[in-house]
């Protein structure tokens, strides 16, 4: 160290400067280097998903970070004019503060990352990885938001006028809170509204909901909105103390099973038996069926027709949606290939006697005509 010293001595203090900087920087990204090296190493001895994850996240801001630490460490070594050090030691450590963020708000990325690839969402039986899921967004944003602002006051700390200005402040923090809050209340209703939701979970991720009329799932859960994908890939966007202050089916709270309903309408003269074994059949063949539910019931007799119900079960509300489209096509076809007396009819009865409707040939009329 004595024999660097000596020499950055003898050279110009200037392009000893310039060879510190250029020095600091090419270390700190060899230093970087090796650890990405040291990380795929390891990756054959474990999870390499994470290892990936960590490469992918970190690779930006260590190239950035590593290189301004290693300038802040050598920077005693630099030959500088006291006002141009004060200058170098505050930038540097703004930078190394802004570095330093950068790298942790990665690592929560990361963090998520890991959790998301330890449950998998897309089974069947995912309550518990929606449940995980929806909090840990919440979580996320609030570590963000968290470092970004613990960042910045550590950054405008470092400014001596900045502290003057902040304790002059902090007398009347009180009345600008109070003044804050009432001009906030509504977007402090939706934070408190987000903390709620994100603990007790009327709604969580990939939730299957009825709001306002429309069928779709929940794609994003913020601290002030929730986006749901509608079944025809529209967005609708609600605030999210909606879902505190207003009903809504939640058609996958408890499980993804459902039970599907499929109405169809016939003439008293249907056999109900052989349609009942037709829909047993037709389940049967299908593999949307999950085989928990299959009946077949009279549900209501109208003046003109039957009301007939075929209740059946599926694993999760697509798969209840298409059954029920394929029960009631095949269905129809059979009513109409096998029974087609029994498909609805309108009955009218007209009476010989009426000789201004009959005209001339009254034989030629039945007495009782049916048309459908």
């Amino acid at each position: 160290m004595q024999h660097f010293q000596t020499l950055l001595d003898t050279l110009p203090a200037w392009l000893g400067n310039v060879l510190l900087g250029v020095a600091a920087i090419a270390g700190g990204l060899l230093l970087r280097g090796l650890l990405t090296k040291a990380l795929r190493y390891y990756r054959s001895f474990s999870d390499g998903f994470i290892v990936n994850s960590l490469i992918r996240r970190l690779r930006q801001p260590l190239n950035f970070f590593i290189p301004v630490l290693i300038l802040v460490l050598i920077l005693p070594l630099m030959t500088l004019e006291p006002p141009a050090h004060r200058t170098a030691t505050r930038v540097l450590g703004i930078l190394a503060t802004a570095g330093f963020a950068w790298v942790l708000i990665r690592l929560v990325y990361v963090g998520e990352e890991f959790v998301y690839h330890s449950y998998d969402l897309t089974k069947d039986n995912n309550i518990k990885e929606r449940k995980i899921r929806t909090q840990l967004q919440f979580i996320r944003r609030l570590a963000v938001i968290g470092i970004g602002l613990l960042a910045v006051a550590a950054i405008l700390l470092s400014f001596d006028s900045v502290r003057r200005i902040g304790a002059g402040l902090l007398t009347g923090v009180g009345v600008g809170g109070i003044i804050v809050g009432f001009a906030a209340q509504r977007s402090l209703a939706n934070l408190l509204a987000g903390f709620q939701i994100a603990f007790t979970q009327p709604i969580r991720i990939d939730d299957v909901l009825v709001v306002e009329g429309e069928w779709g799932r929940v794609e994003e859960i913020t601290l002030t909105y929730v986006v749901l994908q509608i079944w025809d890939q529209r967005r609708l966007i609600l605030p999210i103390n909606y879902f505190i202050e207003k009903p809504f089916q939640n058609w996958t709270r408890i499980s993804a099973e459902i039970l599907g309903t499929v109405f169809i309408y016939t003439d008293y003269t249907l056999p109900v038996p052989a349609l009942r074994e037709e829909l047993t059949r037709l389940l049967k063949s299908s593999p949307l069926w999950d085989q928990r539910v299959n009946t077949l019931q009279v549900t209501d007799s109208k003046e003109n027709t039957l009301e007939i119900r075929a209740l059946m079960s599926a694993r999760n509300s697509s798969d209840a949606f298409d059954l029920r489209c394929f029960v009631r096509e095949h269905l129809v076809q059979f009513i109409r290939e096998n029974h087609p007396e029994a498909l609805p009819r309108t009955r009218a009865e007209l009476s010989y006697a009426d000789h201004s409707l009959l005209g001339s040939r009254p034989d030629f009329l039945p007495a009782v005509a049916e048309h459908r």
